[in-house]
């Protein structure tokens, strides 16, 4: 059975959230402050975490820094913050989704079941090295790309920008991240830097490169690569 951590202080919510998820048969235990949630998270190894960042003794931030200090268990924003730097500081500090309150329970459902999914050891070993989607493939190990059988030429700033999204399939990688990681500490506000080789990357790999369906931009935080397709 599925585990989930729910770490919220309003009881309301906790009641909402244990009848759904228990009732699709997910196990669910709860925390009001972030000190028990890091003792939970240690001691009960949940599959999932829902946490909200208004805590009565700590930011829910420092909970997410302190469960990815030893797990890559994977972390649910659950939030009235709502602003573009809210949602960056949480993706930052090592959060795989962020859901602003109020939110529909079927949507909550949807994002916890992706992140599930995301979570999932590869059925075979070489799924680990290999990404393919319906218009290009992805080779980890011998850094090559092909599209519709030819092979694509990428720079290789190019390439580490694919390869961290690829590596994370489903997940939203904040702008300040990617910077950091191919650029360096010294450009991690040249977002000018992300549009253009984003736009390259688009060129060379959509077959629409206006309306991507793999490599996608979420407005004002970062980027997504959704493996089969946005929309579809």
């Amino acid at each position: 059975m599925t585990r989930v951590l729910v770490v919220e202080d309003d009881p309301q919510l906790v009641r909402a959230l244990r009848i759904n998820l228990q009732a699709r048969k997910f196990e669910v235990e709860s925390a009001s402050n972030g000190g028990t949630a890091l003792q939970l998270a240690a001691a009960r190894k949940p599959d999932v975490i829902l946490l909200d960042l208004g805590l009565p003794d700590m930011d829910g931030l420092d909970v997410i820094t302190g469960v990815r200090d030893w797990s890559r268990v994977p972390i649910l924003v659950l939030s009235a913050r709502h602003t573009s730097e809210d949602k960056v500081r949480a993706l930052d500090a090592g959060a795989d989704d962020y859901i602003t309150k109020p939110f529909s329970m079927d949507e909550l459902l949807a994002r916890l079941r992706a992140a599930l999914r995301r979570n999932e050891p590869p059925q075979h070993p070489e799924e680990t090295f290999q990404i393919a989607t319906e218009d290009f493939t992805v080779d980890l190990v011998a850094k090559r790309v092909r599209r519709h059988g030819r092979d694509v030429r990428l720079t290789p700033t190019e390439w580490q920008l694919l390869e961290i999204l690829i590596t994370h399939p489903g997940r939203l990688i904040s702008q300040r991240r990617l910077l950091i990681e191919v650029w360096g500490p010294t450009h991690s506000d040249n977002t000018n830097y992300l549009r253009v080789y984003m736009a390259q990357l688009r060129r060379k790999l959509e077959a629409d490169p206006a309306h991507p369906r793999y490599l996608i931009t979420e407005p004002g935080m970062g980027y997504r690569f959704e493996p089969e397709g946005q929309g579809t």
